[in-house]
């Protein structure tokens, strides 16, 4: 069974953590629970930390004189202050991070498409802002996994969220090796994974390894981290996937039968029209791996960038294409 980096994750606390949300209560997130066994969750609650109790008036976010605020309608209050503090000191505490998961459209940590009140009365929404402790994470940690847990139901969203969150955490292994023959072993494993992923970032994080300019390693492994940040920005194209795919089989195509070929470009086919995901064919893939000894394939995280344990395929159905 591979082994892999435990992710050091932040999460909203109210995300089954403790029952800290504004009437008292928690969410019960079905993703967030089976990644309890494989994560170092870090759970936070911005609001608690500023003083708010439980159960609490809610906050909103408020729009005065064209500036946000964050606003406590009840009691009049402006928590603005005291949120940027906490957001200010946390964030820059931070040492070790490789992904946050926050809870959506909070005005403290949502991320995005949070609702902007022109008052604290009763009033109609007008318009869409991040969430204060969330759109601060945005800015500042861009090329971590970061997302919310509404975004988190998506499969597709999903799988690269915890492709990034597991790549960047074995990357640490490197950082603390501080070894010029693990960064090494790390860009030959994860070849696949990145041509699927960027290949121009693919050629760039090449010629870091390649060390033409004889840069210390400290320095490597800096440059090489920004770069595999940048690579793993965007979720792949489907056609890239299949271009590894194909890439693969050709490593098997003196020892196949024509027709266990031909059930193999099905499936692909299959998985270009959205009637399979994915994992059909690498399964397909891993068993040959296993069967023609294939040490090179064996080793590429594209076929296991994630424990095998968190690859379920339910969808809410909704932002397929996010």
């Amino acid at each position: 069974m591979k082994e892999f980096a435990k992710p050091i994750v932040i999460v909203s606390k109210c995300l089954g953590f403790a029952n800290c949300r504004y009437n008292g209560l928690t969410i019960s997130d079905e993703f967030v629970d089976q990644l309890r066994s494989f994560v170092e969750f870090r759970p936070v609650c911005p609001e608690l930390e500023i003083g708010l109790g439980v159960p609490r008036d809610p906050v909103r976010i408020v729009s005065v004189a064209g500036e946000l605020k964050l606003m406590q309608p009840a009691t009049n209050k402006d928590l603005t202050e005291p949120m940027l503090g906490f957001v200010h000191s946390f964030l820059t505490s931070l040492q070790e991070v490789d992904g946050f998961i926050l809870k959506y459209r909070s005005p403290s940590c949502g991320l995005k498409d949070i609702k902007v009140y022109p008052g604290t009365g009763k009033v109609a929404s007008r318009g869409k802002a991040k969430g204060f402790f969330g759109g601060a994470v945005a800015e500042k940690f861009p090329y971590l996994a970061v997302e919310d847990e509404g975004r988190l139901r998506n499969f597709r969203i999903r799988e690269h969220f915890l492709t990034r969150l597991f790549t960047l955490a074995n990357f640490r292994k490197v950082k603390v090796a501080h070894a010029m023959k693990e960064l090494v072993r790390f860009h030959s494993e994860n070849k696949l994974l990145l041509m699927a992923y960027n290949q121009t970032q693919l050629r760039i994080l090449g010629r870091i390894v390649a060390n033409p300019e004889k840069k210390p390693v400290g320095e490597l492994v800096r440059d090489y981290e920004e770069q595999l940040s940048k690579a793993l920005l965007r979720t792949p194209k489907y056609t890239s996937n299949i271009n590894i795919l194909l890439h693969a089989l050709g490593y098997f195509s003196k020892s196949l039968s024509h027709s266990e070929k031909a059930f193999f470009l099905e499936t692909i086919e299959k998985y270009r029209t959205g009637t399979i995901p994915l994992s059909v064919n690498i399964n397909l893939l891993k068993a040959w791996i296993i069967r023609f000894d294939k040490q090179y394939l064996r080793q590429q995280t594209f076929f296991e960038p994630y424990p095998e344990a968190l690859m379920a395929i339910t969808d809410s159905g909704k932002g397929r294409d996010l």
